[in-house]
């Protein structure tokens, strides 16, 4: 039994540390700041997840576990809100998406027709 945990564990552990290398190779290779900011934010939530499941079956049911928890449920409650707060910031700036073909006409969700012209 005792060496499933350990596969299992360490399996999330390579995982989430996959995931998190894969994310700043996002950050390096993307073109935009909100293309940089989505392969950030997906990669850098579940890279984080993925460690703390690893963490969490190689503590077994002890304190250290339940502190564990409490740490994953802040980041996953805290890091898509600083990213949607990071692009809200930079929207609010004048930093627009690039993109080849805009669907919207040019608007933004919640600005009015007289703010974008």
């Amino acid at each position: 039994m005792t060496i499933i945990v350990d596969i299992l564990s360490w399996f999330f552990l390579v995982a989430g540390g996959a995931f998190c290398i894969i994310g700043m190779v996002g950050i390096l290779r993307m073109p935009g700041m909100f293309a940089r900011l989505h392969a950030a934010s997906v990669t850098d939530t579940l890279g984080a997840g993925f460690i703390i499941i690893g963490l969490i079956l190689q503590a077994g049911f002890t304190l250290v576990s339940a502190k564990l928890i409490i740490i994953m449920g802040l980041i996953l409650l805290t890091s898509p809100v600083a990213t949607h707060a990071l692009a809200q910031a930079a929207l609010h700036a004048g930093n627009r998406p690039k993109v080849a073909h805009d669907e919207t006409g040019g608007h933004i969700a919640g600005e009015d027709e007289s703010s974008n012209s």
